[in-house]
This record gives structure tokens, sequence and C-alpha cells, in this order.
């Protein structure tokens, strides 16, 4: 296969993309809610990602269709962009206070502290552990995805606990974590 030059048919995707983004966005932000222009835009998004592949060959051709057709679209939905000016109101009253907008005492912080640390660790460990006790399968495999459940179910405690205002709520919930986790794997062993 002789290679050809790209220029003119990523010209005639970014074309046909930019056109098939236009009449979606159009149709999606119309009061009216016509959907005439849904198919069209559907058509020209669908052709200018399969088409290059006759012009360009089966690998270079939907890689570069990809690229452009994303490209094109965002600039549609980027070119009508605007900022807004937040309202005074809106600035001073957040529905989710940050971290260290909520009134503390050095207990809170502790318990906070111990919740993300070490009692989400051992909570996390206990998904893992159940996981890798509970579920059937390869012991290795069991063994292996309850060992990568633990850095994540960890991170997801310490994000929980850290977001969350109500403290006692999240230790409930992480101290229950363990024990029914802890206990359901004692029960059922490693077999």
């Amino acid at each position: 296969m002789e290679d050809s030059s790209a220029l003119l048919p990523a010209l005639l995707i970014v074309v046909a993309a930019g056109a098939g983004s236009w009449l979606l966005r159009r149709s999606w932000q119309s009061r009216d809610r016509k959907t005439g222009f849904v198919p069209g835009g559907w058509l020209l998004l669908v052709a200018a990602t399969i088409l290059p592949a006759w012009a360009l060959g089966p690998v270079r051709g939907p890689f570069i269709a990809l690229a452009l057709v994303s490209a094109a679209a965002l600039v549609v939905v980027a070119s009508n962009y605007t900022i807004r000016q937040a309202k005074a109101r809106a600035a001073r009253e957040s529905l989710a206070p940050e971290p260290s907008d909520r009134a503390t005492t050095k207990g809170r912080e502790t318990l906070r502290w111990l919740l993300a640390g070490p009692i989400g660790m051992v909570a996390a460990m206990g998904v893992g552990i159940a996981y890798a006790a509970l579920v059937p399968g390869a012991q290795q495999t069991r063994l292996v995805v309850g060992g990568l459940i633990v850095p994540v179910a960890w991170g997801a405690c310490m994000a929980w606990t850290l977001a969350d205002n109500r403290i006692l709520r999240a230790t409930a919930v992480l101290v229950g974590v363990a024990l029914v986790s802890f206990t359901a794997a004692i029960m059922k062993g490693f077999a």
C-alpha cells in the first residue's frame, strides 16, 4: 500500500465532525426540542469516523478520525463557553464547606485522623480478606484481587472520612465494616 497524504481526508473529517457536532448541539439547545438535526448530526459523526478507513487505510484511518472527531467536537462545544460571575451569596454559603471551614476540636481532629488512617486501613483490609475468603475461584486470583481491593477501599475510606461532617456516622460505618468483614472471613475460612 502506498503512503498517501492525510491532509485532505483530515480536513474532510474535521469539517464533517464539526458540522455533525454543531447539528447535535443546535438540536439539544433548541427550546422547542426539535429532533430533526439529531439523525443528521449522528450520521455525519459516524461517517467522519468510519469512511477514512477506506481513504487512509484500515489502521491509520480510524486512528486519525477518532482523534480529529473528538477534537472538532470539543472545539464546537468550547466555542460557546462563557464565564459567569459568581453571586456574592453563593460564595459565602456553600453546600459543602471545606474541611478547614468546619468548627473542630482536638478530639474530633484525632478521631478523624484515626478514621482516615488506621481504622480505615483495618476496614479496607477486612473487605479485601473477606473477598479472598468468600468469593469462589482460584486461590491465587482471589488473593491478588483481594490485595488490590485494599488500597482502593482505604483511599475511599480516607476520602469519605475527611469529607463527611458527621464523624460519629463515619466511625460507626468503618468499625461496622471491619467487624462484619472480618467475622465473615473467619466464619468461612480460606479454602
